[in-house]
């Protein structure tokens, strides 16, 4: 069963060579990949002359357990590898981050932090809206965050792609829940997108203010301290977290799992919350601790990167209202969109 958990929860780790199998061991070219029954381990090394060298190759390899619903664990490349930095340079993919929409206490003026609270009628609403905004982008995989306003956005934009598949959460809680949930059907996986979530996309933790009014707060503690404690980087409120530490875990995240997969050329989402996304546009964007604390993120409102060539090109946050006049299409999504247009008629 290990080796049908492997071959679905295996996203990156993909090769146009000969792939043998020989029990729990799997070998492809010069990759040496060992599975685990216990746990589903899926431990891939690059093999020199039959022993593990220190190289690591830049791919995804998944790791599965009970603490972690996927893990994809980049591993890097021998140096002066022409064709890996070849395929680098020409891979093109695209990165979408949308911020969820209105929850029930953003209604409310609460400090929701990771309470998970779902959306309002008017965060639907605008998660919709948001999903026709990328109805032409291509996506491959979907990354939220634990929290159920996050992933409802996700799952409510990707109803209005026009490319029509279905986004699936991938369960690895247990083995049980990896075994319960497999797909069994090749056609039915072509038409599907892995849905992946992970704790570390989550909001930042806002300790002792999580369900207090923001108003009631300011009366409470005087407008510049909460003021300090919201829009400072290395201040936390009171037990919680403050948007320094949010980013160490998202953005260590976003490096770990989610930049292999667009090295790859994979085209990813990314369904998260403000501060969160705040961190990884800070690393995109390169952007000081000053300049990303002045950052606002609308809700349900996505903004399209293009990874090219190794760096990370804004290409579009749609405030207007058509696509077309949003964003600026490289010809890799022009051809995608011609391909949708086409198969679709």
């Amino acid at each position: 069963m290990a080796t049908a958990v492997f071959h679905q929860a295996l996203g990156t780790a993909q090769s146009h060579q000969h792939l043998q199998n020989s029990g729990s061991h799997l070998e492809f070219g010069n990759a040496s990949l060992k599975l685990i029954s216990k746990g589903f381990k899926v431990d891939i090394g690059l093999s020199r002359r039959g022993s593990y060298s220190s190289w690591k190759k830049k791919f995804g390899v998944i790791q599965a357990s009970a603490s972690q619903t996927s893990v994809v664990q980049p591993v890097s490349y021998p140096p002066n590898n022409s064709s890996d930095e070849l395929r680098k340079k020409s891979c093109e993919a695209a990165l979408i981050l949308i911020r969820h929409g209105e929850s029930l206490w953003n209604e409310k003026n609460l400090f929701t932090g990771c309470v998970d609270v779902p959306l309002t009628k008017k965060g639907v609403e605008e998660a919709i809206e948001a999903g026709k905004r990328i109805s032409n982008i291509p996506v491959d995989m979907i990354y939220t965050s634990a929290l159920i306003r996050a992933q409802m956005t996700a799952m409510l934009a990707m109803t209005q792609h026009r490319r029509k598949k279905v986004p699936i959460i991938l369960h690895n809680e247990n083995e049980q829940a990896r075994e319960w949930s497999q797909i069994f059907s090749e056609d039915t996986k072509k038409q599907s997108i892995p849905v992946v979530t992970a704790s570390q996309l989550n909001e930042r933790m806002y300790g002792e203010l999580q369900g207090l009014n923001k108003q009631e707060t300011a009366d409470r503690f005087g407008k510049e301290k909460v003021h300090e404690w919201r829009r400072s980087y290395d201040i936390p409120p009171p037990n919680g977290e403050s948007l320094e530490m949010c980013a160490e875990r998202a953005v260590a995240y976003f490096k770990d799992h989610i930049e292999p997969q667009l090295h790859s050329g994979k085209n990813v989402m990314i369904a998260a919350h403000g501060n969160s996304l705040r961190s990884i546009i800070m690393y995109l964007d390169k952007l000081t601790s000053q300049e990303v604390i002045n950052l606002e993120l609308s809700t349900g409102i996505p903004m399209l990167y293009i990874l090219k060539g190794g760096k990370f090109i804004r290409r579009g946050s749609p405030a207007g209202p058509t696509e077309a006049g949003v964003y600026a299409y490289t010809r890799s999504l022009a051809l995608y969109r011609q391909k949708l247009d086409d198969m679709l008629r």
